[in-house]
C-alpha cells in the first residue's frame, strides 16, 4: 500500500494534536512524525502526479510542498507552525503568468483546486479585455466548472472596475483579481484518483487562464 493511501487521516490526526499545542517544543517532539507520516508520503503524491498532469497539460510540471512554519512577522497570530498541509503543481509553460494545480488538508476541509491566485498586471488586463469580448464563452466554461463542485474564489473589487457597466453580464468576473477554483473532496478521498479526476474535469478553467494570459 502507497504511504500516501492514508495521508488524510494521519494529516488530520497530527494536525489536531498541534492545533492544542503549537509550540517548538511539541514539535521538536512530533517533527519525526511529520518526516515519516505527512511530509514522505506528501512528496510521494507530488511525484506520482506530476507525470499525468505533465501529460493533461501537455508541458512540465513543477511540485512544491509547502514548508510547515508560518511566516509570523506581519501576523498578530505567532503561532510558529500550520495546521495544514497544503502541496502544489505549477504548470510550466510559455505563457508570462501559468496557473497551477493546488491540493489541502486542513482540520475541516479536504481540497483540490486549480487557478492563478492573483494576476500580473498584464494577465489582469487581458482577462477583463476577454471578458468583455468573449462573455459568454468564459462564462459558460465557469458555469460548468461550478456545476462539477467548484467553488470560485469570491471576487478582490466591490464594484465592476471601470470603464465596464456595473450592470456587466460578467460582473461577478470583473470584480476579480485572481482566479482560484477548489472543490471539496471529503475525508474519505481516495489519493491519488480523486484528486486527478477533479484536476481533469477542472482543466477547462485552468485551459483558459493560460489563454487568456497568452493573448
Amino acid at each position: 500500500m502507497t504511504g500516501y493511501n492514508t495521508l488524510i487521516k494521519d494529516a488530520r490526526s497530527f494536525y489536531k494534536a498541534l492545533d492544542a499545542n503549537n509550540t517548538r517544543d511539541w514539535w521538536q517532539e512530533n517533527k519525526a512524525t511529520y518526516d515519516t507520516k505527512l511530509k514522505a508520503p506528501a512528496l510521494d503524491l507530488l511525484a506520482a502526479l506530476t507525470p499525468p498532469l505533465s501529460d493533461l497539460a501537455d508541458v512540465p510540471i513543477t511540485s512544491k510542498l509547502f514548508r510547515p512554519h508560518r511566516d509570523v512577522r506581519f501576523s498578530k497570530d505567532k503561532t510558529p507552525y500550520n495546521t495544514h498541509l497544503h502541496m502544489m503543481w505549477a504548470i510550466d509553460g510559455d505563457a508570462p503568468q501559468n496557473p497551477v494545480f493546488f491540493f489541502g488538508i486542513g482540520l475541516d476541509y479536504v481540497t483540490a483546486g486549480v487557478g492563478m491566485m492573483g494576476f500580473d498586471k498584464p494577465v489582469l488586463a487581458n482577462w477583463r479585455k476577454m471578458l468583455d469580448l468573449d462573455t459568454d464563452r468564459i462564462k459558460g466554461i465557469v458555469a460548468d466548472v461550478e456545476t462539477a463542485g467548484f467553488n470560485l474564489r469570491e471576487p478582490a473589487l466591490k464594484r465592476v472596475p471601470s470603464p465596464y457597466d456595473q450592470d456587466h453580464p460578467a460582473g461577478r468576473l470583473l470584480r476579480m483579481k485572481g482566479a482560484v477554483a477548489g472543490k471539496e473532496l471529503g475525508a474519505k478521498a481516495k489519493l491519488p484518483d480523486d484528486i486527478v479526476t477533479a484536476f481533469k474535469t477542472a482543466w477547462p478553467f485552468n485551459n483558459l487562464l493560460i489563454s487568456i494570459a497568452e493573448a
